[in-house]
């Protein structure tokens, strides 16, 4: 018993000690945190609707009564060229893999998206976004380069005009 009880003083008094030395911060090493590095990033998804996004399910219980494009509860998988341009021959960069979630009730859309770079400096490098509708999504992470990434990733619309003869 009393061997018990000096044991537990010594790891009460070794713990105490611990706690008291022990700071994260101290007046020796100040904390110094990294600076932020902030990416721009410009390049163009080239979507082409029922070749490269394709539905590949839908709740069994909806009907599309109203003929919508989109109906109620689909899941559409697409993969997409990331290029350096809009024209249909610019500079392939990587590639664009991801799913949503549509809803024709409210026109709202879960999505997640994996933007994969596979030339130049990020080569090998991803960024992962998941978001609830436009026009911002939010940054989950990232591999290699972008690995730690957090913020927003804006998407605009461009779209090349076609000549009809």
């Amino acid at each position: 018993m009393r061997g018990t009880l000096t044991l537990t003083w010594i790891l009460i008094i070794c713990l105490s000690q611990v706690a008291v030395q022990s700071q994260y911060y101290s007046k020796t090493r100040p904390y110094h945190p990294r600076p932020v590095k902030v990416t721009n990033l410009h390049f163009f998804m080239h979507e082409t609707a029922g070749i490269t996004a394709v539905q590949v399910a839908q709740a069994n219980i909806t009907s599309n009564d109203n003929n919508s494009s989109v109906p109620f509860a689909s899941l559409v998988a697409f993969t997409d060229p990331l290029r350096t341009g809009p024209e249909p021959d610019s500079k392939v960069i990587g590639n664009v893999q991801g799913i949503a979630l549509l809803s024709r009730m409210n026109a709202s859309s879960t999505q997640y998206i994996d933007f994969g770079f596979n030339t130049g400096r990020s080569n090998g490098s991803s960024i992962s976004v998941f978001s609830r509708g436009e026009p911002g999504f939010a940054v989950a992470g990232g591999r290699g380069e972008f690995m730690m990434a957090f913020k927003i990733l804006s998407l605009c619309t461009y779209g090349l005009k076609k000549e009809v003869e």
